[in-house]
């Protein structure tokens, strides 16, 4: 499909650059099959559901993932900052550089030697290999929970370049960039959706009857990247590590069984899902890499509904959100939101989307 039937215009204003307080009071629109558009907040989600929905949370952990260094080549140096993405070993991550040009095989490059380092002022890594578009694949002197403790040491919150560009991340976001039920840790992006979610509406759901469960995907920074190409055909995705339990996997398949309706929290949940997913809709436990791009067209296999937050225009989220619901649909949408000054992206307002009944996405 033509990547510019997703654009539209976004005012910078509705782009939110803190969240909702408390989390739970942010706008939530109900998109339903046929386009009947109803105004919500977060907090009125239980009396949207019913007794035996199961809600699926992505239950990654942020890490500082940003890091500032300096490269050394001989006696020449020059400033750099990486933003891992994908763990591919103890001491490896995948690294989208910036300047990527200032970087090449072999170099070594010094992170955190700024006062606020540790392990005697070093993390250290080497270039293994160069890939396209300012990717690297960073060997670092440290490993497995060595590494992990330096770079919760110099590592800094890799807030989202719509935000990043308009202010300096600071300590409010540890928090705020984190969703209240994080556990497993590895991304560097958080699963948005799951930010509104409060000990308070947690409880209003149990009483209620929903249940919920949990899936894992660490988000990549991939998310972020624009789609350059002119047809979604051309656009690669990168790859992201997940992991579905046998437990989680039995509680969704005997949802289904007996009618309830799975609710994914979340794009990164629900393209877990669709991973895993055999043809039949059951769920088995699963893990492993996936680099799944749905765009309209596809026939999805789990999900009833699915709540996520408002995305950026020719995104790959976009995408998938028109592929759920229905392109035409998510437009009309879109325009509503916008004009009903809904916050958009990371930090953003909410949509409840039901499933469409077509599956030409439109």
């Amino acid at each position: 499909m033509r990547v510019d039937l997703f654009d539209f215009d976004l005012p910078e204003e509705r782009i939110a650059l803190r969240p909702a307080e408390p989390r739970d009071s942010a706008k939530m629109l109900v998109v339903k099959p046929g386009g009947e558009l109803d105004d919500r907040i977060v907090g009125d989600l239980p009396s949207l559901l019913r007794a035996g929905d199961v809600l699926v949370f992505n239950d990654t952990k942020v890490i500082p993932a940003q890091l500032k260094g300096i490269r050394r080549r001989g006696e020449a140096q020059a400033q750099v900052e990486a933003t891992l993405h994908m763990r591919v070993a103890p001491d490896r991550w995948l690294a989208f550089m910036r300047p990527g040009k200032r970087i090449g095989v072999g170099d070594r490059i010094h992170f955190g030697h700024d006062g606020n380092s540790c392990f005697l002022g070093q993390l250290d890594a080497t270039v293994i290999e160069k890939g396209e578009g300012g990717e690297a694949l960073l060997g670092f002197d440290l490993s497995g929970p060595f590494l992990d403790e330096a770079l919760h040491t110099v590592g800094h919150i890799p807030l989202p370049p719509y935000i990043a560009s308009k202010r300096d991340e600071d300590e409010r976001d540890r928090s705020d960039y984190q969703t209240i039920y994080a556990r497993e840790e590895g991304a560097v992006a958080a699963p948005t959706a799951g930010l509104h979610f409060t000990p308070e509406l947690f409880a209003a759901l149990d009483a209620k009857g929903v249940e919920r469960h949990f899936v894992t995907l660490h988000v990549g920074a991939g998310t972020f990247l624009p789609v350059k190409a002119d047809d979604t055909a051309d656009h690669k995705m990168h790859a992201e590590i997940g992991s579905v339990s046998r437990e989680t996997a039995d509680a969704l398949n005997a949802a289904k069984a007996r009618g309830g309706r799975i609710v994914a929290v979340g794009t990164t949940s629900l393209r877990l899902l669709e991973s895993a997913a055999r043809d039949d809709g059951t769920v088995p436990a699963w893990s492993g890499p996936t680099d799944i791009f749905i765009t309209p067209g596809y026939r999805f296999r789990t999900a009833d509904m699915l709540m996520t937050n408002f995305h950026l225009p020719r995104s790959t989220l976009f995408m998938l959100v028109s592929a759920f619901s229905g392109l035409d649909t998510m437009r009309a949408a879109y325009a509503h939101a916008i004009a009903n000054r809904y916050r958009f992206y990371s930090y953003g307002d909410a949509s409840l989307l039901y499933r469409a009944e077509t599956s030409d996405g439109r």
